[in-house]
């Protein structure tokens, strides 16, 4: 390839991610209908061949994604306003409890210039970030309605839609690999991580409830959906919790909340979840790292949720083209050079 085509794949990109961070509003549900699609489309096409009616089918797999968004919603909405509420005064305790902590340390005779520390951490930052992060989940998960339309004429195009692939491609005898791999490769991913995000949200729920911190059931819920956004996710959960844990019960219990965090991800997260998945996303980790901050600059949380099935299915595309496959090999993890060498 010369270097001037690439030059202009290059300039194509930039333009198409230009244009993708300006329609984000429109972006996003779209993107969210998709992903919810590929996840439903397994059972809808099993029901069809059980003799069910596409228009039910579709009806029985809305409502289930409806009536899951009301138990989310339910259990998360009422502690996000109590926890708003309570944020002045956590946010108070937070600070008494770093001041006496450093006063404790300048009395074992470590100089610590308070003023200065406190205002470079301040950790009272931290819980308004996990309130504006609640409430930004809360504020995606009633804002629902265009979601669940687009979700429903996707469901109701998606029959036929590998058909329209054969005609566009020309070819009637084409088996859509490229098409089948990603979403494929998408479904199994999310599925596999809807289960393991389901389980790290019950068992955190359960883990922070017997110690008696406030609103387990909506730092479960919170941990579950961090859990989508790899390597920091499940950080991001734990600071939050943990820092009530800490102004609440103290550091005995602060220290067991984390230690239950701490356990909870490596054993779902680094132990059953790799042994599920094999090979996994087929990307390297700092891919994986760099997708997170690419997509949440592109798309916001939604696109740090979504970043790795984003860039799993640009992998798979730019993988079956020659002009581009030098990309997909980039993305790649070192098995899968080593494999092909």
């Amino acid at each position: 390839m010369s270097q001037n085509s690439r030059l202009v794949q290059f300039a194509a990109f930039v333009i198409i991610v230009a244009g993708i961070k300006a329609a984000s509003v429109l972006v996003v549900p779209f993107l969210l209908a998709s992903f919810l699609a590929i996840i439903c489309a397994p059972s809808l096409f099993w029901m069809q061949k059980k003799g069910v009616p596409s228009l039910l089918g579709i009806l029985i797999l809305l409502l289930g994604v409806i009536c899951a968004q009301v138990i989310v919603v339910t259990l998360v909405s009422s502690s996000v306003a109590d926890f708003s509420q309570n944020l002045s005064f956590y946010q108070d305790r937070l600070k008494n409890l770093t001041y006496d902590s450093l006063k404790l340390l300048s009395g074992l005779g470590i100089n610590v210039e308070t003023e200065k520390l406190v205002e470079i951490l301040n950790p009272s930052r931290i819980m308004r970030l996990a309130a504006n992060l609640l409430n930004g989940v809360g504020g995606v998960l009633t804002n629902t309605f265009f979601v669940f339309l687009t979700l429903v004429f996707i469901l109701s195009e998606a029959a036929g839609f590998p058909d329209k692939l054969r005609i566009i491609l020309n070819d009637q005898n084409s088996n859509l690999e490229t098409y089948s791999q990603i979403t494929s490769g998408v479904n199994t991913y999310l599925g596999i991580k809807t289960l393991t995000s389901l389980c790290t949200g019950i068992i955190i729920s359960i883990w922070l409830a017997v110690q008696g911190v406030d609103f387990p059931v909506m730092w479960g819920v919170f941990a579950f959906l961090l859990n989508y956004i790899p390597n920091i996710g499940s950080i991001i959960a734990a600071v939050p919790a943990v820092l009530l844990a800490l102004i609440q019960l103290g550091p005995i219990s602060a220290a067991i909340a984390a230690i239950g965090f701490l356990v909870v991800n490596i054993l779902i997260g680094s132990v059953i979840e790799p042994k599920v998945m094999g090979d996994g996303t087929g990307l390297s980790v700092l891919v994986v790292f760099l997708s997170l901050a690419f997509w949440g600059w592109v798309l916001g949380p939604v696109g740090m949720l979504l970043s790795v099935p984003l860039t799993m299915a640009v992998k798979i595309a730019l993988g079956k083209n020659e002009s581009t496959k030098w990309l997909s090999i980039l993305l790649g993890t070192n098995k899968e050079v080593s494999r092909s060498i």
